[in-house]
């Protein structure tokens, strides 16, 4: 099932439970704009090249539209438009004053030149500077994208617009970008973890996790979860995936993979696995963090472990998730899950605004909050609702989005 299908389904099991009518179903699902954007580009080589860029803006009732750039071979306008509708549901779920909206040019960067990737990300923001900024739509990294193209994209807007660094987010530092923006998701996520297993009675010396992804999200989630004295077990990254029964030694993974180009490829110092073995482990907790669609209707009935989150975005298709469900095993929901980098972006755009920059401890504290609070508030609803959490984040997402469509009124 394709991303937007599976989004669509999960809206309107939510949508269910509220008893939204068929007209206000429409009005919430549909985007308030979609643009797409001819890139023409010399090429190192002297060659003409014409890409294609999307922007889709889904909705905008609680604030700015926000949502993540991405350049990737596959980026079309079904998965920008389905990214875009999530982060709506992402932002409200978290509580943050934000819509959603997501971009993406169609091109695969590791085949480019920086310079070429710098004058492919200018001439995008030529063709969409009028359509973003910080009180219309705010973008930030995404798939293939870092703080460096968000440095080129606010050089590029300020040209037309004159200095504002809130107009996008994930900045360096140096930009006006902020502390504990790279560890964030992962964080976010090992927060979550530990605030859904407490609900569960679990403590974190007897829980045993394993974690598939040791990019940027898995690696700061596993340094997190080790910190706070979890177990964990098995890890895997794109080259296998690595067991040891008494625990991993984190700091050391880290360590390797910081020395072999972010892979562990090679590390000896545990059993090597296939990343399907991983999935199917005898562990207290599953974590998802690397690709999509992972977890299937083939091999839900292997998954062994009673609580899973989704790090990653969408690593459970709906079928699969119906069969976890049935089985009575928690599952944490992307759009609350991984919503730990789009909430401190919030905290940089707030920053950016007020001219005044947070230390990174208070970064830490703010998004320790600020996730507890919408943790509380899904956990709440599913308990009431008695709902699965995904059902229960959505449910919570639409109510917000739909209050303040109402409020705003139709003319």
């Amino acid at each position: 099932m394709k991303s937007h299908e599976a989004a669509q389904l999960y809206f309107n099991r939510a949508a269910d439970k509220l008893d939204l009518s068929p007209a206000v179903r429409r009005l919430m699902i549909t985007p308030k704009r979609e643009v797409q954007v001819e890139i023409p580009v010399e090429m190192d080589d002297g060659r003409l090249e014409t890409y294609i860029g999307y922007r889709v803006q889904h909705d905008d009732s609680r604030g700015p539209m926000k949502g993540g750039l991405r350049y990737h071979p596959e980026v079309d306008l079904d998965e920008v438009r389905a990214l875009a509708t999530l982060m709506t549901w992402k932002t409200a779920v978290v509580d943050l004053p934000y819509g959603g909206a997501k971009g993406g040019i169609a091109i695969d960067p590791r085949r480019m030149s920086v310079k070429e990737l710098e004058r492919i990300t200018r001439r995008f923001i030529d063709g969409i500077h009028d359509l973003v900024g910080p009180d219309k739509d705010v973008p930030a990294p995404d798939m293939g994208t870092s703080w460096r193209e968000m440095a080129w994209i606010r050089n590029q807007w300020e040209k037309y617009n004159g200095f504002n660094p809130a107009c996008v987010t994930g900045k360096p530092v140096e930009h006006y970008g902020i502390e504990g923006r790279e560890e964030a998701t992962g964080r976010g996520v090992g927060i979550l973890a530990f605030k859904f297993l407490s609900h569960l009675g679990r403590k974190p010396p007897q829980t045993r996790v394993a974690l598939q992804g040791f990019g940027n999200v898995g690696s700061h989630a596993a340094k997190f979860l080790h910190e706070s004295q979890y177990k964990v077990v098995a890890i895997g990254d794109q080259t296998g995936a690595y067991f040891r029964a008494e625990g991993l030694d984190i700091p050391g993974m880290l360590k390797y993979a910081l020395g072999s180009n972010g892979l562990l490829k090679g590390y000896t110092e545990a059993d090597q696995i296939t990343n399907e073995q991983l999935l199917s482990l005898d562990v207290d907790l599953l974590i998802p963090a690397a690709l999509g669609g992972v977890i299937t209707k083939q091999n839900a009935e292997s998954i062994q472990a009673p609580v899973v989150i989704e790090a990653a975005n969408a690593p459970i298709d709906p079928d699969a998730d119906d069969i976890l469900d049935r089985r009575g095993i928690h599952v944490l929901p992307d759009i609350l899950a991984n919503a730990g980098g789009v909430t401190v972006s919030y905290f940089e755009w707030v920053q950016n605004l007020q001219h005044y920059r947070w230390g990174l401890n208070r970064v830490r504290q703010e998004l320790d909050a600020a996730l507890t609070r919408a943790f509380d508030a899904v956990w709440l609803e599913h308990t009431t609702s008695k709902c699965s959490l995904r059902t229960a984040a959505y449910m919570i997402a639409i109510r917000r989005v739909q209050a303040a469509t109402e409020l705003a009124g139709h003319q």
